[in-house]
């Protein structure tokens, strides 16, 4: 089979992956070097530049979203919070820890959930699905997300509830909810039914 002479579209059209929700393909924006927050621009598919981190606080694993995923009615149901009247209506988020050191974003991994965390802004459910890379031999044996080390889930939390300060005026980011595996791979179909929902029309 000759290769498409197209790059396929980063959110749309790339699978998902046959072990989902268990391993996910996950693509990844930002890496723990950038000082820049990066995304997809979502109508082309190409890299953009959202904004400059205003602070020292850098990401701290590989972060970026699972393809053909979407938040919206599924996702808010889940997050059983009053405060939380949707989803973000985009991509479902993910950070992805490794042992390697990445220097450039703008790639694919094969990622295995084992928990996240469901931050709520702006009364919309964001949330933030936590996993290590598959593979990777440093968290082979990791299942869970109170397996890991509670200093990195720190740095997560701490990141999240600042990432969208600005000097002199602080961004409310709440985190709802702190969730092991199980309900991260909830998380996860929950929000494959939302994308077959409003791109399918399934």
């Amino acid at each position: 089979m000759q290769a498409s002479p197209f790059t396929a579209h980063p959110w749309h059209g790339v699978a998902i992956g046959p072990d989902a929700p268990n391993v996910v393909t996950a693509f990844i924006e930002i890496v723990p070097s950038d000082t820049i927050k990066y995304e997809i621009d979502k109508a082309s598919g190409l890299m953009k530049v959202d904004r400059p981190q205003k602070y020292s606080s850098l990401c701290p694993t590989l972060y970026g979203f699972i393809p053909q995923t979407y938040c919206d009615e599924n996702v808010r149901v889940l997050a059983r919070d009053k405060k939380v009247v949707r989803g973000d209506r985009d991509p479902l988020d993910i950070c992805v820890f490794t042992e390697r050191s990445i220097a450039a974003n703008g790639f694919l991994v094969r990622a295995r959930p084992i928990g996240g965390l469901r931050l709520i802004d702006d009364e919309e459910a964001d949330d933030k699905i936590i996993s290590v890379m598959a593979d990777d031999p440093l968290y082979a044996n990791i299942q869970s997300l109170k397996e890991m080390p509670q200093a990195l889930i720190d740095r997560i939390r701490h990141y999240f509830l600042t990432y969208k300060d600005f000097p002199g005026r602080k961004q409310k980011v709440e985190i709802g909810a702190v969730y092991e595996r199980d309900e991260a791979l909830e998380v996860i179909t929950a929000a494959i039914k939302d994308y077959d929902s409003k791109f399918k029309g399934v």
